[in-house]
């Protein structure tokens, strides 16, 4: 008899959330497209769930040209009236604006490094950062290292980059290995394994 599945907590029972508990969530993440992403829909995120915006995940894809950076970052007037009437997207107003200015900056970041992930990636010193997280009480909203990222992206005109979105976006991403000490995923992102 095989003995069963131990996830993370939020992963709740839902197949869009387990599936991106088990397969995507703290996986180390170097592509910058893929960084860009994240950045967008943790912003997209604030003052609501994650499974809100996963649920609203393809729909921002087709929307925002699959977070092409020089795309978004050439949104008129016209784009950002039709996203706001998109009902498959979160129709805030500062919120597709922040994509815009986000994209802008992203490719400032992107010219001045190199690449964005070579940035954002400094802040953890390169190497995702291993926590053992016993229960949910132990998870933070926000480390020293999410509160310098925030800080060094408003300086450089990013928005809805607070300290305890920059940590959610650590978490995504792989920069910080948040899985709860006993879930399956745990050892596997430590020992880069994805299955």
């Amino acid at each position: 008899m095989s003995k069963p599945i131990v996830r993370c907590n939020w992963a709740g029972a839902g197949p869009l959330m387990v599936e991106y508990h088990d397969l995507e969530w703290g996986v180390p993440v170097h592509d910058d497209r893929l960084l860009f992403e994240f950045l967008i829909l943790e912003g997209a995120q604030a003052g609501l769930s994650w499974s809100t915006i996963l649920k609203k995940r393809a729909a921002y894809r087709t929307a925002f040209d699959r977070f092409d950076p020089r795309k978004v970052a050439r949104y008129d007037e016209g784009k950002l009236a039709a996203l706001l009437e998109n009902p498959g997207i979160v129709r805030n107003r500062l919120k597709i604006r922040a994509a815009v200015r986000n994209a802008e900056a992203f490719l400032a970041v992107q010219k001045e490094f190199g690449s964005f992930d070579a940035y954002i990636w400094s802040f953890v010193g390169g190497r995702p950062k291993q926590n053992r997280v016993r229960g949910a009480a132990d998870l933070q909203a926000r480390s020293a290292e999410s509160d310098a990222m925030s800080k060094d992206l408003a300086k450089r005109g990013f928005t809805f980059v607070g300290s305890t979105i920059c940590y959610a976006f650590m978490q995504a991403t792989g920069m910080v290995n948040d899985h709860l000490a006993g879930c399956f995923r745990h050892k596997q992102v430590k020992s880069a394994i994805v299955a």
